[in-house]
């Protein structure tokens, strides 16, 4: 017990001698880990959404207005046991008027409807995939290639079908890309704040390679030399997560929590799945452990005497 306040008291002491160098690795923390601390939360938010918007991709099947009752539930049994169909919905003549009034708002849809005599729209199946990769395979499942080389709907109530595939495509590729390059953006951020950290560390412990070789001749064993050091990282990465924490809570409270209501975009980082009190501990946790094995790990070429 009486050695670790002694290498407490030395890595106080050192700290407060080294005060250009510590600043520095504890600003290096600072700034690490509140990028990270925002950096996360939109990796996450862009996740959600884009999972969000490609869960809302699907694809109608109309059906033929003399279609009977036996004919459609035979066919919604068969579209439902197509792979990778998530569910499958009938939506009648009448439903389909409806979200039509409701899509083009109250002014144009009586306008429009005040000219028909009839309802013009189809009843349909509405297919939700579970995932929209799948809408090709699903769409080709319920038109497929008949012998005679042409598209042959798997039921003859089979009209058309109402899609995006285009759209789709395109919102498939943004949202993969969008992954992809997040999560580039994340690891570079990673790799850059430990090697920022490191070399600031190095750089610490390089004003006082004199003291560490001193030592070593005089017969210092290496982890006595080495405790106090490791002991500076841990209140160096205690410090700078500290503060970065006590930013990243204000940027919260006063930024992201008053808006959320504004935007969707903020309020779904909300339902992610690393909430806000584990990321901080996660990021308290990281800069306190990098900080700490960046000092022992970087003292070793100054213990080579």
């Amino acid at each position: 017990m009486s050695r670790l306040i002694f290498f407490l008291q030395e890595a106080i002491r050192a700290l407060r001698r080294n005060a250009a160098p510590s600043l520095a690795a504890i600003i290096t923390t600072v700034v690490t880990v509140v990028l990270l601390g925002v950096l996360i939360p939109i990796f996450q938010t862009a996740q959600a959404k884009s999972d969000q918007v490609r869960g809302e991709l699907n694809f109608q099947v109309a059906l033929y207005a003399d279609a009977t009752h036996a004919e459609i539930v035979s066919l919604e049994k068969e579209l439902k046991a197509i792979p990778h169909v998530d569910s499958v919905e009938l939506i009648t003549k009448s439903q389909a008027l409806k979200e039509l009034k409701e899509t083009l708002g109250a002014d144009k849809s009586k306008e429009l409807t005040s000219q028909l005599n009839e309802n013009p729209l189809p009843a349909s199946f509405k297919i939700i995939p579970d995932d929209a990769a799948n809408l090709a395979g699903i769409r080709a499942a319920i038109i497929p290639t008949g012998p005679n080389g042409k598209p042959q709907p798997i039921s003859s109530i089979i009209d058309k079908i109402f899609d995006r595939q285009d759209e789709s495509s395109k919102i498939a590729q943004v949202t993969s890309a969008l992954k992809i390059v997040l999560t580039v953006i994340t690891v570079l951020l990673i790799l850059a704040s430990l090697m920022l950290v490191s070399n600031t560390i190095r750089l610490s412990i390089y004003t006082r390679r004199r003291e560490v070789e001193v030592m070593r001749l005089v017969g210092a064993t290496r982890w006595f030399i080495r405790w106090p050091f490791m002991i500076e990282g841990v209140v160096v990465g205690f410090t700078g997560g500290l503060v970065a924490i006590l930013i990243l809570w204000l940027g919260k409270i006063t930024i992201v929590d008053p808006l959320s209501n504004t935007f969707s975009f903020l309020a779904a980082q909300n339902n992610s799945t690393l909430n806000f009190p584990a990321m901080i501990a996660i990021l308290f946790a990281a800069a306190v452990l990098v900080s700490t094995i960046g000092s022992g790990v970087t003292l070793r070429r100054f213990l080579k005497v």
